[in-house]
């Protein structure tokens, strides 16, 4: 087999996939242009009524209100946390519980007042600080760095506190302090990452708040509780935990009220909410409605609070603070200042003033940073910068003119009042408007980079379907058509890193790896060109199609069309939002849809009524009618496992009549211990069944006998496995109930049996990867007879050794005698498991990836994992049953339906175990399964996130290769055939043996090229889909739902797209390996095999058969050899002259040595090596 050669064409073609999405995501994603000026008190930003007045110290731009300001942020406040409603008299457990704010506001209506604190989405908790400090809206694709923050560069408002002098005092999410280094006074950070922790954060913020407050040595303080939010990711909002956070949150507020001065102003806001599952990260009401609470102990507003609270986007809050506070804001602001905290204590005309004088210095300061944005990025609608430059010197000039009224007191109150508010209404509208303008151009595509990538990922998929058509015709073409591309792209890499050297300019390696792949791209469509005449000429040897019927045209176009037009309406698909938003039923229904026309091809070829061939003529009417029924049965079953694994869903924001799964809580947030019991024990239970059922597997096929250490493992490793995973979850689900010493114990258990079983599954994986052969070899050579002495132990006469002595000289003699007559002495090794030693690696590592998969998702999802590997038994089953059914005479392809149909599987569980394409979706607390404390670097969670995020592409990939090997191990009984009675001088009653997988070994170049044929397959699907994406999100790039549905959905597409790829070349060198293991077993075998002739007897399903190559009844030995631990017992014998050894692979599974020709070492066919005649079977 050529290894190498087939590893390589797919990473190369993977590499070309993967060159295609970075090039696109750096068009689509780009980031925001962030501005490197800032603001200072010298800019010239005065309003009219102080810019010949000097302010008062410490004061920028306008009056410093306040000397010291608390902002208390509890992360994931939802508005309908703060809110209190008296006439609820059975409030939800996250309602009515911070009774503080309730009080302030209603005793003092001028010092206090709730605020809906709107959000802009993404509502990660990152962003949401940025857009806290800065004022200005975050990218989308900065949610990928929520958990690895970077600094913020752009001026933000805690740069212009510390610039001014303000002493800024920090506690609690340490996320701060990536983003904000070494802009504190002083700082408690603590980790924030374990979103399974609710207390670490918070009792350290309240063991230094107040003793911070009271010791005065600060100017701004900022603490950062994360409590509520986690307690809604464990558990949800309605939870009796989330009652307890929010009283405890409700305390804290209380008391802090009491520490606070008469020159304090005090905040308490939400960066975001959360949804009914305690997610956030999109768009929903729930996510972005936070709650923003303002208090002071001298009055703030100059009227009452209106009837309902008013709605104050979040970036509002950066320029009110920061003109409170008496500095500058920062230059990237497009929030609007919250006007009515400026009113005072004066009458309703010095009120609007004041206001009118604030909304001056914000208009300003957002003119500037639109003009020098737009100088810069220059992706601003020149028209709408206009009407917005206009509307903004209007208002300036009204304003000029009317405080000039107002100083030559030519205006009566009524008048000037209404002018006062009609001028306050064009500032307000001309902020708005500015924000609006910006919202819709945060995201700066860049068109050319768009369409290189799409055209990068569309070459890629002709490429595989070209190539994959040409590894079925011939069998080594991947070697010439390997080496012409990469030269190509390497000489291109080369080219454009010189040209850089000489340019010196800076080498951006993504424009390089795209080029390179280009150049090889056409490197290979080049090569693949010059040689179509000589593959034209190849074809018209073919029978012409106009010589086939119109029947079997039909039947061939027809065995393409339907899984084709399957993949097509899929990707069809992904251009509409509601299909994207349903996909989590569509995939299912396509892929019944895809089963149910492959059994109608199946009859409309007249394969489910009668038989026609001489193959099925052979079988028999009732074994045929056999199989046809079994068929039926896999396929009812499989449409039962579909409809099941619909019982495992998430659900989106845009379907609100959906409610999630119940699987998907952890059975800590069961409340009925009784329930919870149930579930753990039904949980356990599946769990070892599945490892039964691997190891009945296993055993039926022979691959268990040997002592090996991979068999050992599989014997007492997985129940073992099996046992830890049981423990956790035991321990886990009761984490909470636990008191005392008791807890500190099962704290310990929650992070060691996560750790025993990563260390277990990795033993188990290197095991495997250092000897996968699970086959059981066992000498069977006739024995001479024992030499018989009239003494017990060793000899210690020369009367002892008369005894032993003539008996082993006639042993000799013997044993000359016999190899003068025959030629050789008789040996007969029995290989136990040998047929199906492929799949039974890949069966051990998706066992063990299962584990670890199941590990990392809540209990309940065990059940979903099981119908996932019988809905993949059942594909391999229908596939196998489908393909014998139809007379496929090419054993070594893997037709297209079975590859869209085990992808479309992939895609099926992604959604049955719990997931979404969006952000809300994620299971973070899978990054601290056998973790306790934060991580000290973000590999490794964002490892465990991306494997419970797409478990089943990983299974699904790396199990690909089954689709090849499958009907290999299962070979039909229609293989068993009986000799012709037309010959009678034949040995009737011979019978074809079953080799099984060793079928494959006897063609190795064709074993090689069906691997890799089945790889471009496997990837030419998965890049149409991600194809299909690309070109939705490059389209509609300007629809109202890009951000919500079709970035989301290209963005994990993907990401599943790189985990499958990696999956599928780590599946696919796994079955290599093996092969690597099978020659080396047979080297050793022929080496220790002295001159002799060798019989290898292989165990299979099937029953007792003796393959005998030869004629000559002579040389017909059959000799038992059953081993006590396989249910296959039946031989597989070959026997024939032994060569002399040459270090090659042997062919047909051992059973003949390769012949030894002059040049090179010849792998010969089945029928060459017997040399007596053509093999019956």
């Amino acid at each position: 087999m050529q290894r190498w050669p087939v590893l390589l064409f797919l990473a190369w073609v993977c590499f070309l996939f993967f060159a295609g999405i970075g090039l696109f995501m750096s068009g689509f994603l780009l980031t925001r242009i962030e501005l490197a000026s800032s603001s200072s008190c010298s800019d010239p930003l005065v309003p009219p009524p102080w810019e010949r007045q000097s302010l008062p110290p410490g004061s920028c731009w306008a009056p410093q209100r306040f000397s010291k300001a608390v902002l208390v942020i509890i992360d994931a406040l939802r508005f309908e946390f703060a809110r209190f409603n008296t006439a609820k008299a059975s409030p939800l457990p996250y309602e009515n519980k911070l009774s503080v704010l309730h009080h302030l506001a209603t005793s003092q209506p001028r010092h206090a007042r709730l605020y809906r604190f709107r959000a802009d989405p993404p509502t990660a908790t990152m962003q949401r600080i940025k857009g806290l400090t800065t004022g200005s809206l975050p990218t989308f694709i900065d949610v990928g760095s929520n958990f690895a923050t970077y600094a913020i560069q752009e001026d933000n408002l805690l740069a212009q506190l510390v610039q001014n002098g303000r002493r800024v005092v920090f506690m609690g999410d340490d996320t701060w302090e990536g983003l904000f280094p070494k802009k504190f006074f002083r700082s408690y950070f603590f980790p924030s990452f374990n979103v399974k922790d609710l207390h670490t954060v918070d009792d350290g913020i309240l063991q230094h708040l107040y003793p911070t407050v009271d010791s005065g040595e600060w100017d701004v303080l900022i603490a950062h509780f994360l409590g509520v939010d986690h307690c809604g990711h464990k558990h949800g909002p309605d939870h009796p935990e989330m009652a307890k956070k929010l009283t405890q949150m409700n305390e804290m507020l209380r008391s802090l009220v009491d520490h606070l001065g008469n020159d304090t102003l005090l905040l308490v806001a939400g960066d975001h909410g959360m949804t009914e599952t305690g997610d956030h990260g999109g768009d929903s009401e729930k996510e972005v409605n936070a709650a923003l609470f303002v208090y002071s102990k001298t009055p703030l507003f100059g009227t009452g609070p209106p009837e309902e609270p008013e709605v104050v986007p979040q970036v509002n809050l950066v320029p009110t603070v920061a003109l409170l506070l008496g500095v500058p804001i920062p230059y990237s602001n497009i929030g609007e200042v919250m006007a009515e905290l400026f009113s005072g204590d004066g009458d309703a005309v010095s009120a609007a003033l004041q206001q009118l004088s604030v909304y001056h210095i914000n208009a300003k300061q957002v003119d500037r940073f639109l003009h020098s944005y737009s100088l810069v990025a220059q992706d601003l609608p020149a028209e709408q910068l206009q009407r917005l430059q206009e509307l903004f010197s209007s208002a300036v000039e009204e304003h000029t003119r009317l405080l000039a009224q107002v100083q030559g007191a030519t205006l009566v109150p009524l008048e000037l009042e209404s002018r006062l508010g009609s001028l306050i209404g064009r500032f307000q509208l001309y902020l708005r408007e500015a924000r609006a303008l910006c919202t819709q151009s945060w995201a700066r595509f860049h068109p050319l980079r768009m369409v290189g990538g799409c055209t990068l990922i569309a070459a890629s998929c002709l490429l595989c379907y070209v190539a994959s058509e040409l590894a079925a015709a011939s069998d080594s073409f991947y070697r010439s058509c390997l080496l012409y591309p990469l030269l190509w792209g390497l000489v291109v890499a080369v080219l454009l890193g010189l040209a850089h050297a000489f340019t010196q300019e800076g080498l951006d390696l993504l424009i390089v790896s795209s080029w390179a792949a280009a150049a090889s791209q056409l490197g290979f469509f080049w090569h693949w060109w010059s040689r179509h005449p000589k593959r034209a000429r190849l074809a018209g040897s073919q029978p012409p199609l106009a010589s086939v019927g119109l029947r079997q045209r039909l039947r061939a176009w027809l065995g393409l069309a339907f899984p084709m037009g399957i993949l097509l309406f899929r990707c069809g698909a992904m251009f509409s939002d509601s299909f994207v938003v349903a996909e989590a039923r569509v995939a299912p229904f396509l892929l019944a849809s895809l089963v149910m026309l492959l059994v109608g091809k199946l009859h409309w070829d007249g394969r489910l009524t009668a038989p026609e061939g001489p193959k099925q003529q052979l079988l028999g009417f009732s074994s045929y009618r056999r199989e046809i029924w079994y068929l039926l049965c896999l396929v009812a079953m499989l449409l039962v496992c579909v409809r099941l694994s619909s019982f495992f869903h998430q659900c989106r924001e845009e379907i609100p009549q959906c409610r999630p799964s119940l699987f998907l809580s952890p059975l800590a947030s069961l409340r009925n211990t009784r329930a919870k019991n149930l579930f753990y024990l039904l949980c356990v239970a599946l769990l070892a069944g599945l490892v039964y059922a691997v190891r009945s597997w296993l055993r039926h096929y022979g691959n268990l006998n040997s002592s090996d250490p991979l068999v050992l493992f599989v014997r007492w490793g997985f129940p073992l496995v099996v046992l830890c995973i049981a423990c956790y979850w035991a321990v886990a689900s009761s984490a909470d109930d636990s008191l005392g010493k008791l807890q500190e114990l099962v704290q310990v258990a929650v992070v060691a049996f996560p750790w025993a079983v990563y260390g277990l599954a990795s033993v188990g994986l290197l095991l495997l990867l250092c000897n996968p052969m699970t086959v059981f070899a066992k000498d069977t050579r006739e024995s001479a007879g024992s030499i018989v002495t009239p003494y017990l132990g060793v000899p210690s006469s020369e009367v002892d050794f008369l005894h032993v002595i003539p008996q082993i000289y006639k042993r000799m003699q013997e044993s000359q005698k016999s190899r003068l007559e025959r030629g050789s002495c008789k040996a007969t090794v029995a290989a136990y498991g040998l047929g199906s030693v492929y799949s039974a690696a890949l069966v051990i590592a998706l066992t063990l990836l299962g584990f670890l998969l199941m590990l990392l998702h809540s209990e309940r999802l065990s059940l979903a994992f099981l119908l996932l590997f019988l809905e993949a038994f059942m594909l391999l089953h229908i596939h196998t049953r489908a393909k014998g059914l139809a007379g496929d005479a090419e054993p070594f392809s893997v037709p297209w339906y079975a590859v869209i149909s085990w992808l479309l599987a992939a895609s099926q569980f992604f959604y049955s175990t719990g997931h979404q394409p969006i952000f809300p979706a994620i299971h973070w607390n899978a990054a601290f399964v056998g973790f306790h404390l934060d991580h000290s670097t973000n590999l490794l969670p964002a490892v465990l996130v991306g494997a419970n995020t797409f478990a089943s592409h990983i299974l699904f990939a790396v199990g690909c290769p089954l689709l090849l090997l499958w009907p290999f191990v299962c070979e039909m009984p229609s293989s068993q055939k009986r000799k012709p009675k037309k010959e009678p001088r034949e040995e009737p009653q011979e019978m074809e043996e079953h080799m099984m997988e060793m079928r494959l070994r006897e063609s190795p170049e064709k074993f090689s090229a069906a691997l890799l044929q089945l790889g471009l397959k496997y990837l030419f699907v998965l890049g149409t889909q991600l194809l299909a994406c690309v070109c939705a999100a490059m389209i509609l790039r300007r629809h109202l739902m890009v951000w919500k549905v079709f970035a989301p959905k290209f963005l994990f597409e993907s990401l599943g797209f790189v985990v499958s790829s990696i999956c599928l070349l780590l599946g696919i060198s796994l079955v290599m390996r093996v092969d690597c293991a099978v020659s080396t077993w047979f080297s050793q075998l022929q080496l220790s095999s002295y001159t002799g002739k060798v019989e290898v007897m292989l165990e299979s399903l099937l029953g007792s058969r003796a393959f005998f190559p030869s004629k000559n009844p002579r040389n017909r030995q059959v000799g038992s050899t059953h081993s006590p631990d396989s249910v296959a017992s039946g031989p597989l014998r070959s026997s024939g002259p032994m060569p002399r050894v040459q270090p090659c692979v042997p062919p047909l599974a051992a059973l003949v040595p390769p012949a030894d020709l002059a040049g090179g070492c010849v792998v010969p066919s089945a029928r060459e090596a017997a040399g007596q005649g053509s093999l019956r079977y």
